[in-house]
């Protein structure tokens, strides 16, 4: 399978948490960038993608004909795809009726909001704009639009978030019967508003609410397929399942990634030089690197280690990563069904550990398998 996964970076106003290529004050580039996008497609190669997936950034910041003309320029980059499942990312705030028209008339299959709590004076601490009402009220439009699936984003570990608050928020959003959510502890990253004001994860609060929102949702009927993803029977999230199979997949706009042939990439970050890279005629690259050896084994793992049922690694892999995964085993942190490598259920609890065993720098005597 490969897929394509489209950066729309507009947004309101940036989260205080927010560490992705997002940027306010900047809608009047909005026609230059989605011309940019369709050159971008011309310089890649030529492909039939079966996923579509448009992330943030805020894609629905774009205006219905906006985003009218972005499926429109896709379709002639594209001409020969026929999308499995497309999903299209949005905020409670900036989603309409009229775009969700338009969404549902592209055929989009998965609408992704972002809720984060439910708590409306915790979403106005984190520098969201909306109301939990604000969020039914768009669940409600999606529904009478006619596109298949709702995903909402959650997020726990929050400052002043707290047990009861994100049991509240998980049965306030489970009354809505979404098909799959996604659920995110914090992590304070440098570049944000959080990481300058000093705020601090609770890990020992974290784990108590992961642990709170595992045995709600599963209740409510979603299966854990992923680390940090939930879904009804029939509403995996395609595309980013394809990311932890190691699938190959294409990436346009700032700061977007492909994986191509061996071959991974990012874009530019800053829109001023990706617009300037596109429209000189040259792919906006901004770095590049092709995992051999070791390193590409590592991957395997680290990436199939995120899906709860776990993968079957090469023999390859089993052969140069056997020293790390029975230090592992000895942790209880992994363990084998039978031929498939899985994390436990601590070991889902401290995933970030894990996955340190299987990314460079390797040891002296481990990187001779490079």
């Amino acid at each position: 399978m490969t897929g394509l996964y489209v950066h729309v970076p507009f947004c309101a106003v940036k989260c205080f948490y927010c560490d992705f290529a997002a940027f306010s004050g900047q809608k009047k580039q909005v026609a230059r960038y989605l011309a940019a996008l369709e050159a971008e497609a011309a310089l890649a190669p030529p492909l039939s993608p079966e996923t579509l997936y448009v992330g943030g950034g805020t894609p629905s910041e774009l205006t219905a004909a906006q985003t009218a003309e972005l499926f429109a320029r896709l379709r002639r980059a594209f001409p020969a795809a026929r999308w499995t499942e497309s999903t299209f990312e949005g905020n409670p705030d900036s989603l309409d009726a009229e775009t969700l028209g338009v969404l549902a008339g592209e055929g989009v299959t998965r609408l992704s909001i972002g809720l984060q709590t439910a708590d409306d004076a915790l979403l106005k601490s984190v520098g969201r704009r909306h109301t939990a009402a604000d969020f039914a009220r768009v669940v409600g439009l999606a529904r009478a639009a006619g596109i298949p699936a709702v995903s909402v984003d959650l997020m726990f570990g929050l400052p002043g978030q707290s047990l009861d608050s994100l049991r509240a928020t998980l049965d306030f959003v489970l009354a809505l019967a979404p098909e799959h959510v996604s659920l995110y502890g914090l992590q304070v990253e440098d570049r944000t508003l959080f990481a300058k004001r000093g705020v601090a994860e609770d890990e020992g609060l974290g784990r108590e609410m992961y642990e709170a929102a595992i045995a709600a949702l599963a209740r409510a009927g979603l299966e854990h397929y992923e680390i940090s993803n939930y879904a009804r029977p029939g509403f995996r999230s395609a595309h980013n399942v394809n990311y932890w199979r190691r699938g190959e997949y294409l990436g346009l706009g700032c700061s977007a990634a492909s994986f191509l042939g061996g071959l991974r990439t990012a874009n530019e970050e800053r829109l001023s030089a990706y617009l300037s890279a596109v429209e000189a005629g040259r792919r906006p690259t901004a770095e590049s690197e092709e995992p051999i050896g070791r390193e590409a084994l590592g991957e395997e793992a680290f990436l199939g280690l995120r899906l709860i049922e776990g993968f079957v690694p090469s023999r390859a892999l089993r052969e140069a990563f056997a020293g790390p995964w029975a230090a592992l085993k000895a942790r209880g942190l992994v363990f084998e069904d039978g031929p498939r490598w899985r994390l436990t259920r601590g070991g889902v609890f401290v995933a970030n550990d894990v996955f340190r065993e299987f990314v460079p720098p390797f040891t002296a005597e481990e990187a001779v398998t490079r």
